[in-house]
């Protein structure tokens, strides 16, 4: 039996756009929603395809911190005060859906969950998002 789950995440963090022109140049925070779909086959025994705690632990890894690419300079100077997500690029809603896309995904290959990724969205406000689907 195939089944298709659904999952919704909210946290708070900031973020600049480094090679950005404008606005988002500058470190400013956003109260962030991410979309999880998740489908495939429920664990015989459980009846549950992959835990909602799980989805929501991967996404709250974000939750009141700083994301920065990591070429970004500023990344040595706030580390010397607390902890920073760099990104592989400029972490924006696009590269987080991708992100978080991968980190589920590969949770479910090592935990041999029969399990894909269908679509992430990922609000960076109430009128904006950025989705990857499969």
């Amino acid at each position: 039996m195939n089944v298709a789950i659904y999952k919704e995440v909210w946290f708070d963090a900031s973020h600049r756009l480094l090679h950005y022109k404008g606005k988002c140049a500058s470190l400013h925070g956003h109260r962030w929603k991410v979309e999880v779909w998740i489908a495939g086959e429920p664990d015989a025994t459980t009846g549950i395809l992959i835990d909602y705690n799980v989805i929501k632990q991967i996404i709250e890894k974000f939750d009141h911190q700083i994301m920065l690419n990591a070429a970004d300079p500023m990344v040595t100077c706030i580390k010397k005060f607390q902890h920073v997500i760099t990104t592989p690029g400029e972490p924006t809603s696009e590269l987080l859906a991708a992100l978080i896309r991968d980190e589920l995904g590969e949770y479910c290959r090592a935990h041999q969950i029969t399990a894909k990724v269908t679509k992430v969205r990922v609000w960076e406000s109430p009128t904006c998002f950025a989705e990857i689907a499969e």
